[in-house]
């Protein structure tokens, strides 16, 4: 599951965990599993040189907006496919529950 402090954004039984180098795993939801209609696309995007090109969106919910919480990779490179089109969320702007 996945939420902010006031709404709850989704919830998976397809999440894919991304393990890299000595950073925290992180939770990729599919987007059919997201409340969509809160998430709205922003203007940045941010090049990783392990897994492409990043695109941002923001959150809008009761309280607000949350500028950039949401990242997804449309095209990433070769290896991990798996996480095409599917979003991570920010950890210091929400909170990503395993189930």
């Amino acid at each position: 599951m996945v939420r902010t402090s006031d709404s709850i954004l989704g919830e998976t039984n397809n999440a894919v965990v991304l393990r890299e180098a000595d950073f925290a795993p992180v939770v990729y939801f599919p987007r059919a599993d997201i409340s969509m209609e809160l998430l709205e696309r922003s203007t940045l995007k941010i090049a990783c040189p392990y897994k492409g090109e990043a695109s941002y969106f923001s959150i809008f919910d009761k309280n607000g907006v949350l500028l950039d919480a949401v990242w997804s990779y449309e095209t990433p490179m070769s290896g991990i496919e798996s996480i095409t089109r599917m979003l991570a969320f920010a950890v210091n702007k929400t909170v990503v529950e395993q189930m």
